[in-house]
């Protein structure tokens, strides 16, 4: 192992020791470089446009990720993944109170 391999694991151990003791809040995640939209949606039994009206994006947008052409922005995949673990959350969240 490298002096510097062996340095980054050292750093990281001392930070969640440091999370652990209450010395230092929060984290910093780390959002995945792709998600597959289309697996997603599909999951959730919505057609292109039920999905993107249902949680906020543009059918573009939806059509594009989904063929390739453009892939989401970090924040468009954090959400992304919240959609796809709990999608009831999200749409009680979004849903219009009168």
């Amino acid at each position: 192992m490298s002096k510097s391999a062996f340095n980054k694991i050292m750093q990281g151990l001392k930070e969640a020791h440091a999370y652990e003791n209450g010395e230092r809040e929060g984290y910093k995640v780390t959002v995945p470089p792709t998600v597959n939209v289309k697996t997603i949606r599909k999951q959730l039994k919505m057609t292109q446009a039920a999905f993107s009206d249902s949680f906020g994006f543009s059918l573009d947008a939806v059509k594009h990720w989904e063929g390739g052409r453009r892939t989401p922005e970090v924040p468009a995949r954090a959400y992304l993944i919240v959609i796809q673990h709990n999608p009831a959350a999200v749409l009680e969240a979004l849903r219009q109170k009168a």
